[in-house]
């Protein structure tokens, strides 16, 4: 019953979901791991283009983001965009506010948060529900004043148009590295989004790793992907023929904005309800069995399922409720033969199944 009545609440909050854009229990960190898109069923990425109505403005950094956009959208139509919605796309406004005049700006400068009232008081907008503005080069000569001033902006327009999901960003990466001013800005901004439970783009953490995980930002990467040694994004993209793109990425690699694009579509689904599922993985050793998996951004819990081996039906599927721990493990009778797999939850949502293990001792 117990399950049931979580899944039930899960369909609840994703309804709900439009109508309390602002009333966020958790944050939600948009980074480097979040761009294996494969990972999201297509109907979370339909229930997205169906719920948001997004006005973005940035100037010439901030065009990474579309530039990848247009690669997916031009490899697969599910993830296609307009300004007007039209044929079941994604409703996205580029350059909504100034026509690429202005982004966030430096050092206190608000113009962008007047262009965006003006933007959304004209009634012809009321149905936008989504705002973005990126930075340029305004983090990194930045100061901690500042960057207060932009998120108290920020934190103000959330209350003035509650029906909106304001976006928080990061600055892009400028090779002053970890001890850099650049990094302890958005160090700022972090800090902030994840204690106010805010939705960022984490624009900078995205260009500090390659697809694989490397880290390169204590090598001094910069926004064109150069670190002390090479160019990460180059390096990976001839290690993996045909995975890069060839799109036009302003100041940057291609890869660059292949990752930001991906992380766009992933953002959209978390916001639209989608909740990832944990990967399982077993480590056997005669008896002992050891079940763990990789935890999920922001989960505040896993279930975990069981049903006997062989398979006999729904009704012999139970479930523990785990807490927020990662793994589990213990020593098995001989005989022991079951099916286990893990849902993520996250306030009132619960994710789809992870992968189906079978622990089995002879």
């Amino acid at each position: 019953m117990r399950t049931k009545r979580i899944i039930l609440l899960a369909v609840i909050s994703v309804i709900l979901l439009p109508f309390y854009a602002q009333a966020r229990d958790f944050p939600l960190i948009v980074d480097h791991n979040c761009t294996k898109i494969d990972k999201i069923p297509e109907k979370w990425i339909n229930k997205a283009k169906q719920t948001f109505k997004i006005a973005y403005d940035h100037t010439s950094h901030g065009s990474q983001i579309v530039s990848g956009m247009r690669v997916l959208a031009d490899k697969n139509q599910i993830f296609s965009y307009n300004p007007n919605g039209h044929n079941g796309a994604l409703e996205f406004h580029d350059h909504a506010f100034s026509n690429s005049q202005y982004d966030l700006g430096h050092k206190g400068d608000m113009r962008w948060a007047d262009l965006t009232r003006k933007y959304l008081d004209k009634p012809e907008n009321s149905h936008i529900n989504m705002v973005i503005w990126s930075w340029c080069g305004g983090v990194s000569d930045n100061t901690e004043k500042g960057i207060n001033t932009y998120l108290n902006t920020m934190n103000s327009l959330e209350k003035e148009y509650p029906g909106v999901i304001f976006v928080y960003m990061t600055g892009h990466l400028d090779g002053t590295g970890e001890q850099g001013n650049l990094h302890q800005r958005n160090e700022q901004i972090r800090r902030y989004c994840r204690e106010n439970n805010k939705v960022l783009f984490d624009f900078a953490d995205i260009e500090s790793y390659d697809p694989d995980g490397n880290y390169f930002l204590d090598k001094g990467a910069d926004d064109g992907c150069n670190y002390s040694n090479g160019n990460w994004a180059q390096e990976w993209c001839e290690a993996h023929p045909g995975q890069c793109s060839n799109v036009y990425c302003a100041h940057s690699h291609s890869l660059n904005c292949d990752m930001k694009g991906r992380a766009f579509w992933w953002m959209l689904a978390r916001l639209a309800g989608w909740l990832p599922a944990p990967h399982a993985q077993l480590q056997k050793e005669g008896r002992f069995v050891r079940l763990y998996w990789n935890p999920v951004d922001g989960a505040l819990g896993y279930l975990l399922f069981y049903a006997p081996y062989p398979y006999q039906g729904p009704d012999t599927i139970e479930s523990i409720d785990l807490g927020n721990i990662t793994e589990v493990s213990a020593t098995l009778d001989h005989g022991f033969a079951y099916y286990v797999a893990l849902k993520t939850m996250q306030g009132q949502s619960v994710s789809d199944f992870s992968n189906i293990i079978l622990i089995q001792v002879e």
